[in-house]
C-alpha cells in the first residue's frame, strides 16, 4: 500500500507539469483527490503525507494541532499555482500580513484575489468564509455564557465584530441584575475619529428592556486604545444620565485591535 500510494504521489506531479492553467489545476486537485485519497485508509497514506503538499493526509494521519498556520490555509486553499505547492502559497500569503490572521481576516475578497498570484474567487472565498466563521464562533462563547462580568467579557463579546472595521461603532449591552445579556443595541456608527452617540436613546432603551445595567463599548480604528478627552465627557454624561433613571453604567470598553481599555477596570 506504501508503494502504491507513493506512486499516486508521483502520478500527481507528472500531471502537475502537464497543466497551463489555474483552473486545469484546481479541477484536476478536486478530481484526484476525490477519486484516489478521500476513501482511502489514512494509515496507507503514511508516506505520502511527508510530502510537504499533502497536509489534509497530514492532520488526518496526526491531528490539527500538528499541522502549521501555513499548513492549515494549505487545506482551505487546495491547491498551489504553477511553480509554487499549496504549502508555499499558504506561506506567502501568511509572510505578507507578518502571520497576523487578524490582518488577514481585514482582506476582502478583491483584495485577496488582486494581492495574491494563484488566488482566484474560490480560494479567495474559501479564506474569508473560514475566516468570518472564526469570527462567530469567538462572538457565540460569550453569548452562550449569556453573563457580562468583566472588560475582558465585553472585549470578547464586540471583537469579532469590531476588530476589522475602519470607522467607530457605538454599542450597548443591557443587563439584568444578575449580569445576565437581555439585549444589544448598536447605537450609532461614524468616521474614522469620531461617532455621534444619544444618551437619550440609551436611557430609553434601557428603560425599555427593564435594565439594571448597561455596558457601553466603542472601537478606536486609530490604533491608539487610550480614551480621548471626549470619550472621557461622554462616559461621565452617560452615566449620570443613566443614573437619573435608576440604571448603573456598568462599564465603557474601548477595543483597539488587540487591546482594549476598560473604564471600571482603570
Amino acid at each position: 500500500m506504501q508503494i502504491i500510494c507513493y506512486d499516486l504521489v508521483l502520478t500527481k506531479r507528472f500531471y502537475y507539469k502537464t497543466m497551463s492553467t489555474q483552473e486545469e489545476l484546481d479541477t484536476f486537485n478536486a478530481a484526484f483527490n476525490d477519486n484516489h485519497l478521500e476513501d482511502a485508509p489514512a494509515n496507507e497514506w503514511q508516506d505520502a503525507s511527508q510530502d510537504d503538499n499533502m497536509p489534509r493526509e497530514k492532520l488526518l494521519l496526526k491531528g490539527v494541532d500538528a499541522l502549521s498556520d501555513a499548513e492549515l490555509l494549505a487545506i482551505l486553499l487546495r491547491s498551489g499555482s504553477r511553480g509554487e505547492t499549496v504549502v508555499q502559497l499558504a506561506q506567502r500569503i501568511l509572510r505578507s500580513v507578518n502571520y497576523d490572521w487578524n490582518r488577514l481576516s481585514r482582506l476582502s475578497v478583491k483584495q485577496l484575489v488582486h494581492n495574491f498570484k494563484g488566488v482566484g474567487d474560490t480560494k479567495a472565498v474559501t479564506i474569508v468564509a473560514a475566516l468570518a466563521l472564526d469570527k462567530r464562533r469567538q462572538a457565540q462563547e460569550v453569548v452562550m455564557r449569556g453573563k457580562i462580568f468583566t472588560g475582558k467579557d465585553t472585549y470578547n463579546y464586540f471583537l469579532p465584530m469590531m476588530q476589522d472595521l475602519d470607522y467607530e461603532e457605538f454599542w450597548v449591552i443591557f443587563l439584568n441584575s444578575t449580569y445576565g445579556i437581555i439585549d444589544r443595541l448598536k447605537i450609532s456608527q461614524g468616521g474614522g475619529a469620531s461617532t455621534t452617540v444619544d444618551i437619550q436613546i440609551i436611557c430609553r432603551e434601557a428603560l425599555l428592556r427593564s435594565a439594571s445595567q448597561v455596558v457601553a463599548c466603542h472601537n478606536h480604528p486609530s490604533g491608539i486604545a487610550a480614551p480621548s478627552a471626549l470619550d472621557d465627557a461622554l462616559t461621565e454624561k452617560l452615566h449620570n444620565a443613566l443614573q437619573t433613571v435608576g440604571v448603573r453604567l456598568m462599564d465603557h470598553v474601548i477595543i483597539c485591535g488587540k487591546t482594549f481599555y476598560s473604564y471600571h477596570s482603570e
